[in-house]
């Protein structure tokens, strides 16, 4: 929604002006001239009072028809981790077995009430819980490649036995010596230039590439769990690495198709109506109705759109692709404004 309180207005336009770092993130403001947003950083020319507008979050300005600056890049530059998040994250990475205490994050001249605030709005969950979930992450594939417990356990700064047991099953589910068979699913967290996503893989491959701000995204994880009876945890394996190096390349206009594994997860009639996504040309576009023949079921046009509002691999199953017999957009999960975005960055390239 627009703001409208005049007194945020003025403070809003004055930060603007003096591109003031510390409202990166609070707002959002549309340049009505150039139909472009931006944040307060932005190098560009200032625009006047009266050819502006103020949002809460980058979403609303999509949807008011604004689109991302490339100057500033608002919807990478104002969701990226702040310098010294990153530092905290990659302490983490160099030290998987390792604790990192406030004190050793202070050592590091890293603020610990930033990167617990950081974590609380971008994960929602604390940096320790994050640490947790990455240390029991790598126990897990010891255990699973034959370590024993009790050497796992002292070797990821547990002090005892019971109390890495504790934290393994209720993280997992099942105790370390039950666990052998157990399937984990890795979450880890991108930007673009349409705004911050998640995305989540198993050994197989990619499994779910979404926006965080998509509804129903909490119950996409839900269900992701329990179909492949699986746990969520905070990490990256070779598929997920794979992935955001080739969404990148994608946004760049470097790259048309996806070579990355990907793990289709649901029933027969919805992989078959998601391969059939894949295989429309980037740049091109088609209807539920082509779609429904692609697939030999003609007449089941309502059950492929469900099926791709089904679908949890955005961009990758290029559900964006499909639109409405007259020509119009029809739904998509991440926002009509970024379907359209997508549509016009692939017919450009």
């Amino acid at each position: 929604m627009i703001i409208n309180d005049k007194n945020k207005i003025d403070t809003y336009y004055q930060a603007l002006l003096e591109r003031d770092q510390s409202y990166v993130g609070i707002f959002y403001v549309g340049v009505k001239t150039t139909s472009v947003f931006c944040i307060a950083t932005c190098r560009a020319r200032k625009p006047k009072l009266k050819n502006v507008a103020f949002y809460p979050n980058f979403k609303e300005a999509l949807d008011n028809g604004f689109r991302p600056c490339k100057i500033c890049k608002p919807t990478q530059n104002a969701n990226q981790a702040p310098e010294q998040v990153e530092r905290a994250i990659e302490m983490v990475k160099k030290n998987p077995k390792e604790k990192i205490t406030d004190f050793r994050l202070k050592e590091n001249n890293i603020s610990a009430d930033l990167v617990r605030r950081w974590f609380n709005k971008n994960y929602g969950l604390t940096f320790h819980a994050y640490q947790r979930m990455y240390r029991i992450n790598n126990a897990f594939m010891e255990l699973k490649h034959g370590k024993k417990t009790t050497e796992t356990a002292f070797d990821t700064s547990y002090e005892s036995l019971s109390g890495f047991g504790y934290t393994y099953k209720k993280l997992l589910g099942k105790s370390p010596k039950k666990s052998g068979e157990k399937t984990i699913i890795l979450i880890s967290r991108l930007t673009t230039p349409l705004g911050p996503m998640f995305v989540c893989a198993t050994e197989n491959g990619i499994c779910l590439l979404e926006f965080v701000d998509r509804k129903m995204l909490e119950t996409e994880f839900k269900d992701l769990q329990k179909l492949l009876n699986a746990k969520i945890l905070v990490g990256e394996n070779q598929h997920i690495k794979q992935a955001k190096k080739e969404i990148e390349e994608y946004f760049e206009g470097k790259r048309k198709n996806f070579e990355v594994n990907i793990e289709l997860v649901g029933t027969d009639f919805q992989k078959s109506v998601w391969r059939s996504l894949i295989k429309i040309p980037f740049g091109k576009t088609s209807t539920y109705q082509l779609q429904a023949k692609a697939i030999e079921k003609p007449k089941a046009i309502r059950a492929m759109a469900s099926a791709n509002g089904y679908n949890r691999i955005s961009i990758m199953i290029p559900c964006h692709r499909v639109i409405g017999s007259n020509g119009e957009l029809r739904g998509y999960g991440g926002g009509i404004e970024r379907k359209r975005w997508l549509l016009e960055h692939e017919q450009k390239i």
